[in-house]
């Protein structure tokens, strides 16, 4: 472009030259920009494109020629100080860049500023010298490799173990002070030391190239050096020592995987000699969790031994508790018609759908919680077991609240109405004070133990405006508390169910009949146990954390000599126990005092899964150490059995049959003893015998002990309960805070008491039979047990027998059932043994003992007339014995005229004195007379060849 514009400009100005030749009308013209490139120590400036100013005046002398160039401040301000412009060729306007000393890249690779051409003007002063316009510079300095790569540890030193590769060991590392990219980068590095088993690669990373070997060679030491990419090596190379330990394998060493406790230990530590090795790595942070799971345990802790009403007996909460999901029973009928689900413990666990599952507590159980002030406990578990997912309404993309209890209840002259519903992992309390004044509030709590799918205990104390949340016996404050504002009131009416609402929870419309269907709404989803609600006071905090407490859990030995930096944290249910620390040593003597704590006194046997996961933090996270999941088993072995032992008691109890037709009836057992005794083998030396040898004998040890239920049954056919009747004292049973179930079939009376209150109980045991009742006797069976019925006691087994007067026996009714007594067989004839003669058929029955004075009475005269004919009759058998002609069907005489009466009071001396004498003759010592042919089939007798001439002579 300059070379065409040049030779036009001096046409232009051969021209014009003779017009004006002095004139200096135009400007120099530069470029508007350049680009400067000047070497590292160098500076001279080689310009892209060449510096040079043209001006229109030339040839003129002085206004066509550029006399200089001025540079000026740039963005820095430092152009001016640092470059300089000058002119090479005045007519040509060629000019040059450079710095006024050698400039150094490291100190600043690149700079701007402004250059502007000035012309001569009109004379060799310069007037009139016109300048241009200004023209930006910039300069990049080019950097020179004067630098060499520079460690930044002179020493690189590790350790590792022996016989494994390792990807790396150590990694070295190198610095280039050089500018630019292309001298500052390390491109490689090298092992200068020979024949060592060692490789490095170009990013410093060094490996061993075959397994180390602690014996043959301890410590290896070699140097390394680094090259830039201008080949430029390292000032001074660096020296690498790599250290061979001994075979190591870190994790935890003393680990055992099986586990013994025996009950009634106490406490003992889980992993006495258990350390963690971690191969001499550094770490900072330890943190070790124990869990002990306890499948054995259906909900919360000790319910295997203790049902949930047992446990509020031992913790000692207030009585006056409503179940509102009691056993279903022809006075509880409302839980009939929920299904329910196998516990480990005595109580039911009912089981809800979400939709037609609905326990509708009746109005009379519901008039008695009345007030603002009650405590609602109860065990969940949201999701149930086994059950398909109900069908959940929503709205949006939210699902709708499922109620667990909701209630609407009388307060002398008001109602107040309560909900306690959980939605997603948030529960809320639905609170109206009045429902015809007052507003409603919304109690929140945000739990994930609500969303778990585990049990969980929950009891929530309201004494309004306060309100108390207890999840598992730890306080809940709620997330938060705000008025719902104006909602219709609930109807005035008192109702509760379990397992939804009615309405929304309002009363807006409900059927006056209990029959489905019901406009229910907000239906739970889930398992329920153990609802309860006690109106009045509220339940106090000891009690709540012991309902929940644990006596079988994870435990720590001695928190005081817990190290400095130790942390330990174990969680309500004591099923997992977390340790955290950054003192290896410190951490190992803590893990040491973990142990397992077990104070029931008659242990669950079996076995507990034991787990111990460890997480390691290291300075070197990528060398860290890797822990796998520690497995084992803790194994509680087989308590010694208590042997609950009731004596005291019959077997026969005969009264007048009068005193059990009195009010009050006749108390079955009034002298009844409960002994709880632990068997247990003592070592005891032999004396007189050589060697003296020892031997085992076992002792016996009388306990304290709690019983959780005893059992009076009837034996035989049920109680009639238009003739007869069992009462018990309901004074005493309601003082003690036991319950009773009083059927036909049995008496049952539970709850965790001691022995003597159980003693009491049972002594207030009464039967009672209807006036003119015709019975002779009856039997009775009781027993006892404890832990949900893993004990039991010996069977006690009383015969009652009623005596009753001459004149009642001359009733005919009463005469019938004393020949239907003697003459049909009986099916109750085993428990009739020891009243009766032997007989080896079983199928004839005598009366008993009770029977004794009214039959001596009655049949003397008669009996006398028998034993006259068994006489006769053995004489004539005797007479056909000696002529040789006997046989067994020769001793048979017709008696079908007679009716004969066998001699009770024999009966009951024999069965009393000598039954064991004569229970041991055989069939050869007894005869039966019996005529097929003359005789009917209910006139049978027994007759027995010794005593015959003693029965003939007594009488």
């Amino acid at each position: 472009m300059h070379t065409l514009t040049m030779p036009l400009l001096i046409m232009e100005s051969s021209s014009v030259s003779f017009l004006c030749r002095s004139a200096n009308k135009h400007k120099p013209w530069i470029e508007t920009e350049y680009q400067g490139i000047v070497m590292e120590n160098d500076n001279t400036v080689l310009l892209n494109p060449p510096l040079f100013a043209l001006d229109k005046d030339a040839p003129l002398h002085y206004a066509g020629e550029i006399c200089g160039f001025r540079v000026h401040n740039g963005p820095l301000g430092s152009g001016s100080v640092q470059f300089e412009a000058v002119v090479l060729d005045r007519s040509t306007g060629e000019g040059l860049v450079r710095s006024k000393e050698p400039l150094d890249c490291e100190s600043q690779r690149e700079h701007s500023f402004t250059i502007q051409a000035y012309d001569c003007g009109e004379g060799p002063d310069g007037v009139n010298s016109k300048k241009s316009h200004k023209a930006t510079v910039h300069v990049r300095v080019n950097d020179v490799n004067e630098f060499s790569p520079v460690f930044v540890e002179r020493r690189y030193e590790a350790s590792v173990p022996e016989g494994r590769l390792f990807d790396r060991i150590v990694r070295v590392e190198a610095l280039d002070a050089d500018c630019s990219p292309q001298y500052s980068q390390i491109c490689f590095y090298d092992i200068i030391t020979p024949n060592v088993p060692f490789a490095i690669d170009n990013d410093g990373n060094i490996k061993n190239t075959e397994p180390l070997d602690s014996k043959r060679q301890r410590i290896h030491t070699f140097w390394v050096t680094a090259f830039d990419c201008g080949k430029n090596r390292a000032q001074a190379d660096a020296q690498v020592v790599v250290t061979v330990k001994p075979s190591c394998k870190p994790g935890w060493i003393g680990w055992t995987k099986r586990v013994e406790y025996t009950p009634g230990s106490g406490s003992i530590p889980l992993f006495p000699s258990l350390h963690l090795e971690t191969c001499e790595e550094t770490v900072w942070n330890i943190q070790a969790t124990v869990e002990l799971q306890t499948g054995h345990i259906g909900k919360g802790c000790d319910r295997d031994s203790y049902s949930d009403r047992s446990v509020r007996r031992l913790c000692g909460a207030v009585r006056g508790e409503v179940d509102l999901l009691p056993p279903p029973s022809p006075a509880a009928n409302w839980t009939s018609a929920l299904p329910t689900l196998p516990s480990s413990d005595s109580s039911l666990v009912f089981s809800f759908n979400g939709s037609n599952h609905v326990a509708v507590v009746p109005d009379a159980v519901v008039s008695a919680l009345s007030g603002d002030h009650f405590t609602l406990q109860l065990w969940m578990r949201r999701g149930g077991a086994n059950i398909q997912p109900a069908t959940t309404q929503t709205r949006g993309n939210r699902k709708e609240e499922e109620t667990i209890v909701c209630s609407t209840v009388k307060n002398d002259d008001s109602f107040s109405h309560y909900s306690l519903s959980v939605h997603g992992c948030r529960l809320s309390l639905f609170y109206w004070p009045d429902v015809s004044a007052a507003r409603p509030v919304k109690f929140l709590w945000k739990l994930e133990q609500v969303c778990d799918s585990e049990w969980h205990h929950l009891s929530l104390s309201v004494q309004f405006p306060s309100v108390t949340l207890y999840v598992d016996g730890v306080t809940f404050d709620p997330a938060l508390i705000h008025d719902n504002g104006a909602i219709p009131n609930p109807a005035p009416r008192q109702r509760m169910f379990i397992g939804a609402c009615w309405g929304k929870c309002l009363g807006l419309s409900f059927l006056h009949s209990l029959s489905f269907p019901i406009d229910i709404h907000s239906g739970y989803h889930g398992l329920l146990s153990g609802v309860t609600v006690r109106p009045g006071s509220v339940e106090p905090h000891s009690v709540v954390e012991c309902l929940y407490a644990c006596r079988e859990g994870l435990d720590f030995g001695d928190l005081e000599t817990l190290g400095s930096g130790m942390k330990v944290h174990v969680n309500p249910s004591q099923s997992v126990l977390v340790l955290e620390g950054d003192d290896i040593e410190s951490f190992n003597r803590a893990v040491q005092q973990v142990t397992y704590r077990n104070s029931l006194r008659f242990a669950t046997p079996g076995v507990r899964p034991l787990k111990l996961t460890t997480s390691l933090r290291c300075f070197n996270e990528e060398s860290c150490l890797s822990l796998k999941q520690l497995e084992g088993y803790l194994v509680v072995l087989q308590p010694d059995a208590p042997q609950i032992s009731l004596s005291g008691v019959g077997p026969h109890l005969a009264r007048p049959a009068p005193e059990f037709e009195g009010p009050r009836g006749v108390p079955l057992f009034p002298e009844l003893r409960i002994v709880c005794s632990l068997s247990h083998a003592v070592n005891t030396a032999a004396q007189g015998m050589e060697g003296g040898g020892e031997s085992h004998t076992l002792m016996s040890d009388a306990v304290a002990h709690t019983l959780d239920g005893c059992e009076v049954q009837p034996l035989g056919e049920e109680l009639n309960p238009e003739r007869e009747e069992l009462l018990v004292d309901m004074d005493v049973v309601r003082e003690r805070g036991l319950e009773i179930i009083n059927t036909t079939a049995y008496i049952a009376i539970t709850g965790a008491e001691s022995i003597s209150v159980y003693e009491d109980v049972l002594r207030s045991v009464r039967y009672r039979l209807a006036k003119g009742s015709a019975r002779f006797e009856r039997r009775f069976r009781l027993s006892c047990s404890e832990m949900n019925g893993r004990y039991t006691s010996n069977e006690l087994t009383l015969e009652v027998n009623f005596l009753h007067s001459l004149d009642s026996l001359y009733h005919p009714s009463h005469l019938l059932a004393s020949q239907q007594q003697f003459l049909h067989p009986s099916h109750h004839a085993g428990e009739l043994s020891g009243h009766t003669l032997p007989n080896p058929h079983r199928n004839s029955v005598v009366p008993g003992a009770a029977t004794v004075i009214i039959m001596v009475c009655v049949g003397f005269l008669v009996v006398m007339v028998i034993l006259g004919v068994f006489r006769i009759r053995s004489i004539h058998r005797r007479g056909e014995g000696s002529r040789g002609g006997a046989k067994e069907g020769s001793n048979q005489w017709d008696d079908s005229a007679l009716t004969i009466i066998v001699n009770p009071m024999e009966s009951y001396e024999s069965r009393m004195g000598i039954s064991a004498d004569t229970e041991g003759e055989g069939e050869e010592d007894e005869e039966v007379a019996e005529s097929p042919d003359d005789a009917s089939d209910d006139q049978r007798i027994i007759i027995k060849k010794e005593g015959r001439d003693s029965n003939a002579r007594r009488y």
